[in-house]
């Protein structure tokens, strides 16, 4: 059986509750939507450029199309060709046009940090906004080091609304207090608007999409170990760009398919950039069959196919420092896939996911706990003694598309039925979740209550 791109479009308000019933094996191959943090970027990039940029693969995911509607409230055409397929008309480093109302971010941080970047160095003011869930984000974090290069900024209490009075930018060297693909970006964007090198120090690896594709457009940058260098000047070219699969949105299949009996899943066309791999290295480490095949590039990505299927028992493993960097998206599936492995799993090193789209350690450990799970939190992870087989009963995604997927990959892979409240949110990385899981026999078609 094979799915290709699911139906794109998000979820109906009926499709909010799902019952999961365990043990059907996920057999055949899928696609899974396009990298969102690439999409993100297509756009914002693109809109600097000096010309037309055909993006396909492009994710229609509540987070991106937040970017695509700022993106337009700028002044950026930007024609959809279809759900997956966008072309950015640019209008060059200078032809933003002024807001004419606040720019709303929605739910997106990504959107919220990097718009900072962008914005801080235009010759206009602008203000945004954000839906409850992001207003409760902390933005401080983004604002300081954009004060280095003189971005005027202000938070309500270091968080959303964020009034940005455009002003002349100058280069500065900027050391992150932590590795953030998002905040090193937003220093990049905004040193495309400044006078002299822009310099940015991580104290770690993170995910380097801005590089790269800030490097394809012709940008004068470095970039030396956890160290980029920019220089502004001259003009972004314009690009035609194939997003590969989200490798985010992958592990949720992968782990399902080594969890359940009778699996045997491939994933074609996913982004192997090793920066976003974490979770797939953890996972080997534990024991897991899964198979990473390279099959060349795409958009300046690697990409390849990932085969997964049970197999031998997982074991527990010690996970922190940089590998939490390359995996901080999936690490509420870390927690389902611990409740399977014999020992003790232990996470440290991730207090970066109390600041997400929700306090991803404290709401992962609240609801696995509600199926019987042997896990505590700890201050910047968790501890999962397992195996802890997990039952049946009903948990709750608290607004929060990753958990939302990790809990569904849970019941799969639990002793009775579980029923996900509050599921419509996965449209915001993955549309079309539910409808993949059953293209390949993991959900039966009268799943919904």
């Amino acid at each position: 059986m094979t799915s290709d791109h699911p139906d794109p479009s998000p979820p109906s308000p009926a499709t909010d509750r799902w019952v999961v019933q365990p043990g059907r094996p996920l057999v055949g191959e899928l696609r899974v939507p396009g990298d969102k943090s690439i999409s993100h970027r297509a756009l914002l990039f693109g809109s600097l450029t000096t010309g037309s940029c055909q993006v396909t693969g492009f994710l229609p995911g509540g987070d991106c199309l937040a970017t695509l509607g700022c993106v337009r409230g700028l002044g950026i055409r930007v024609d959809q060709l279809g759900a997956t397929e966008v072309v950015v008309h640019g209008r060059g480093l200078g032809g933003l046009q002024a807001p004419t109302e606040p720019l709303d971010c929605v739910r997106s941080g990504t959107t919220m940090r990097l718009l900072a970047g962008l914005l801080a160095g235009q010759p206009f003011a602008s203000t945004l906004v954000a839906a409850p869930q992001l207003a409760r984000r902390p933005m401080a974090r983004v604002a300081a080091p954009l004060a280095l290069l003189g971005a005027r900024i202000t938070t309500t209490d270091g968080r959303p609304p964020l009034r940005i009075t455009g002003t002349p930018l100058h280069g500065a060297e900027v050391t992150l207090p932590v590795a953030s693909a998002q905040l090193k970006s937003a220093v990049l964007l905004a040193g495309l608007f400044a006078t002299g090198e822009t310099i940015v120090h991580e104290p770690g690896p993170s995910r380097d999409h801005s590089e790269r594709l800030l490097a394809a457009l012709g940008a004068d940058l470095a970039v030396q170990g956890p160290t980029v260098r920019l220089r502004p000047g001259g003009s972004l070219r314009p690009f035609s760009l194939a997003v590969p699969g989200d490798p985010s949105s992958a592990a949720f299949p992968l782990v399902a398919a080594l969890l359940v009996p009778g699996s045997r899943l491939a994933v074609t066309g996913v982004g192997i950039n090793p920066t976003r791999t974490g979770l797939f290295d953890v996972l080997q480490r534990m024991g897991a069959r899964l198979t990473i095949v390279p099959t060349g590039e795409q958009g300046g990505e690697p990409v390849g196919t990932l085969w997964a299927e049970p197999g031998g028992s997982l074991r527990g493993v010690e996970v922190g420092g940089e590998t939490v960097v390359r995996a901080i998206d999936e690490l509420p599936l870390l927690a389902v896939a611990a409740c399977h492995a014999v020992g003790v799993t232990v996470l440290r090193d991730a207090a970066e996911l109390r600041v997400k789209e929700t306090d991803r350690i404290e709401t992962i450990v609240t609801e696995l706990r509600r199926l019987g799970a042997a896990i505590t939190a700890s201050p910047d992870g968790f501890v999962v003694h397992g195996p802890c087989p997990l039952q049946g009963g009903t948990v709750t995604s608290h607004g929060d598309h990753r958990l939302a997927m990790a809990l569904t990959v849970a019941g799969l892979g639990a002793a009775g039925p579980v029923t996900v409240e509050g599921t419509a949110c996965v449209g915001d990385s993955f549309p079309g979740f539910f409808s993949a899981l059953a293209a390949v026999g993991a959900l039966e078609g009268d799943c919904r209550p």
